[in-house]
């Protein structure tokens, strides 16, 4: 789902994301409680009408922000105590008054507040990170049955790195029986390596029954591989902020549009693309909009880049239906490493 921090794709209006095939896009609780405030926002009738987006709508519990705050907040039982990034006013985030901040936003999925461990961590760090996690994933069900309206809650796992505390989180979280299952604590800086080792590890134990989301995450190598141990949902920035930044996802991988080779390349980013970028304009063009600073050069990249994103993910569900996703998943990710040299 494209990542809409401050209830926008940026770049991009809600009519062209529907026409890029967006179904759902993700808000940050965090920002939006910051600025415009949950209050606003409920009086205009919630962030579907105050936005204007008529689809679903995921919001985070703001979490992640507030503890990559590291220096600005104090964490206890009770929650997080933190200063803004904006005005340094401080604030609280308890599991109850996330869950009411989100109620007032009026998204149809949300997400409970909890620990996200950084990383590198010592196990006994992750360990009290996934059990008050747990706790606070119990208070925010409780305050969510107060009036669960038409919005579901997930459980998110945690416990960083370490299998056993992983597969303990996620035993204890199906227990408080929330309607999905979202993994966090994947995309924090650790190797890939151990983010795909989780991930197998915890396969066989994800109930069949609940929706799983992976928070952060990520390239499309990440989300194919993702998919094949059993996620179902992906939210990341880095199709929209590597676009702004001149970086453009193919399908033999990435091509930073912004480089010289470029300038005076008349050939679209990929013909058998059917994005607006590659249908109507040339790399060298594009290239030439970044380099000066024009917005219509970071709207052609994000569209383009979301445009492969979802795209992907469409061809990944044809291929479960097909049966075929494991030779899907070896010839995608080996077209991925061929190299942007085979786009004609």
């Amino acid at each position: 789902m494209p990542v809409g921090t401050q209830a926008s794709v940026k770049t991009q209006s809600h009519d062209e994301l529907k026409q890029l095939g967006a179904e759902i896009i993700l808000g940050n609780t965090y920002h939006l409680y910051l600025r415009p405030g949950a209050d606003l926002i409920a009086k205009a009738g919630g962030l579907h009408k105050f936005s204007g987006w008529d689809r679903p709508l995921l919001t985070d519990s703001g979490g992640y922000q507030v503890f990559s705050l590291k220096a600005l907040n104090r964490i206890t039982n009770l929650g997080v105590e933190f200063q803004a990034h904006i005005d340094g006013s401080r604030h609280m985030f308890t599991p109850e008054n996330v869950v009411e901040i989100q109620r007032k936003l009026s998204a149809d999925i949300t997400m409970p507040l909890d620990v996200c461990t950084v990383y590198p961590a010592e196990k006994y760090e992750a360990a009290k990170d996934a059990e008050r996690t747990l706790d606070w994933a119990k208070r925010a069900k409780d305050k969510w049955l107060e009036n669960p309206a038409d919005q579901v809650l997930f459980g998110i796992v945690q416990g960083s790195i370490y299998e056993d505390l992983r597969q303990q989180c996620l035993e204890n979280i199906i227990e408080v029986d929330l309607p999905g299952l979202a993994i966090g604590g994947l995309s924090v800086g650790e190797p890939k390596e151990d983010m795909m080792r989780i991930l197998e590890y915890l396969a066989p134990h994800l109930p069949d029954s609940k929706p799983r989301h992976l928070l952060g995450v990520g390239t499309p190598e990440d989300i194919i591989d993702g998919v094949y141990y059993g996620v179902d949902m992906f939210d990341c920035v880095m199709p929209t902020r590597n676009a702004r930044n001149g970086t453009i996802f193919t399908r033999y991988g990435k091509m930073t549009i912004k480089a010289a080779i470029y300038a005076e390349d008349f050939r679209p980013i990929d013909p058998d693309c059917g994005c607006p970028a590659c249908r109507n304009y040339t790399r060298a063009y594009i290239r030439h909009l970044l380099s000066v600073g024009e917005i219509l050069g970071a709207r052609l990249t994000t569209a383009h880049n979301l445009y492969f994103y979802i795209h992907l993910i469409q061809e990944i569900r044809q291929a479960i239906e097909a049966k075929s996703y494991a030779i899907f998943r070896q010839q995608t990710l080996k077209n991925l490493a061929r190299g942007i040299d085979e786009l004609c």
